[in-house]
């Protein structure tokens, strides 16, 4: 067996431009070889992935599986809308999905965990690359879970079964009814994809967040020249504002809006003759924070109609 030395890896790196892992893969595997690694590269799509690597997927699906009691969400992305509507692509979301349930939503344990094609998640989604043509990344995962009660689940925009643009977990504890903590986690869900809540609660805002939001209220206050002591209570009137618009519990519920979402779970619990305690909630909504690509697809357009100099 060759040794596979750092200076090896380069070699092959820069002839092929795979990864630092893809390429000692592929030299251990063909024994330091560096042109039967490169074919190697070649056969298994990863060379067609890597060339792909640094194009920005800000579209894709996220995925959602439960079993009741726990669930988890998945980003998995790519390039186009147009690739999530792929049932291929969507087989892997689920597959993903169901992987990351098992991992408790570790996103680095769920990257390399085995899939149904027998290699890891990452590999199966650098298949696909090869396969489909666009660049796909697993974004982010996470998972959250009761001990009694339930987590529901939401998918806004489904594309398909259990994946679809915004995905929502809330999470319930209580001894109740099971269906009806459901439907209840449901309708918080369905409002927590359209509100679009900070936080559970108060408590759970980022401090840097209220902090930032205080300055500027400060600011825009002060600007009234009215005395200090007067300021301060116009940024604490503010504040309060801020918490009913950023605050799940604070929020006037959708469905209901003479009723906080506190007060709506309370009053449920309450008609069910079980007390219900919000643990918590997630949501993943595709592309967020991705810095997409700007296309002016008109002035394109209008460049190619433009006659040859």
């Amino acid at each position: 067996m060759a040794e596979i030395t750092a200076a090896l890896v380069k070699q092959l790196r820069d002839k092929t431009g795979a990864g630092m892992m893809d390429a000692k893969k592929a030299l251990v595997e063909n024994n330091g070889d560096i042109e039967a690694s490169a074919d190697w590269l070649r056969e298994k799509g990863i060379l067609k992935a890597a060339k792909k690597a640094d194009r920005i997927a800000a579209e894709g699906l996220i995925g959602v599986a439960s079993n009741g009691k726990s669930a988890a969400l998945v980003e998995v992305n790519s390039e186009t809308d147009f690739v999530a509507r792929n049932e291929g692509f969507q087989k892997a979301v689920r597959e993903v999905a169901e992987l990351a349930l098992a991992n408790n939503g570790d996103v680095l344990k769920l990257a390399h965990a085995t899939s149904s094609m027998g290699g890891t998640v990452n590999e199966m989604l650098q298949s696909l690359v090869a396969t489909i043509g666009e660049n796909m990344t697993l974004r982010r995962s996470a998972a959250i879970s009761v001990s009694e009660g339930v987590v529901a689940t939401y998918i806004h925009n489904q594309a398909a079964d259990g994946m679809g643009k915004i995905g929502v977990l809330v999470a319930l504890e209580s001894p109740g009814d099971a269906s009806r903590l459901m439907d209840l986690g449901r309708k918080v869900a369905m409002h927590i994809a359209s509100m679009k809540p900070l936080a559970a609660t108060t408590a759970e805002l980022d401090p840097a967040t209220v902090e930032k939001e205080r300055q500027i209220l400060t600011a825009q206050a002060a600007e009234s020249g009215k005395p200090a002591n007067v300021i301060e209570k116009m940024v604490e009137g503010r504040i309060r504002k801020f918490y009913q618009e950023s605050v799940l519990v604070e929020q006037a519920f959708v469905m209901d809006p003479d009723v906080t979402v506190g007060k709506f779970i309370e009053n449920a619990g309450k008609n069910m003759g079980a007390p219900v305690k919000l643990k918590g909630f997630l949501k993943f909504e595709v592309g967020e924070g991705i810095q997409k690509a700007a296309s002016d697809f008109a002035a394109e357009v209008a460049s190619f109609s433009q006659p040859k100099q």
